[in-house]
């Protein structure tokens, strides 16, 4: 793999564990898609730091579990017109 791409995703991982970002506000973040986020810091990230692999893990598994809750709070809010 491509130095730039490896020093790429472990910016992403190291974004991700420290502030515990979704994977969509660190696309956005970084510009680039989720797609390629998801990717980097699930699949990519395990064979090239292991250990920054389970941290980010962590809040991944954090923020599918809190899902359904940040979605009903969106449409609460998109509902009462707010932004």
């Amino acid at each position: 793999m491509r130095e730039d791409i490896i020093d790429r995703i472990i910016e992403e991982g190291n974004y991700v564990a420290e502030t515990g970002a979704t994977v969509r506000a660190a696309a956005e973040v970084f510009g680039i898609s989720k797609s390629t986020i998801h990717k980097d810091v699930s699949d990519r990230l395990k064979s090239i730091d292991k250990e920054l692999y389970r941290r980010v893990k962590k809040v991944l598994d954090k923020n599918l579990s809190e899902r359904h809750i940040r979605g009903g709070e969106a449409t609460k809010r998109k509902y009462k017109g707010e932004k």
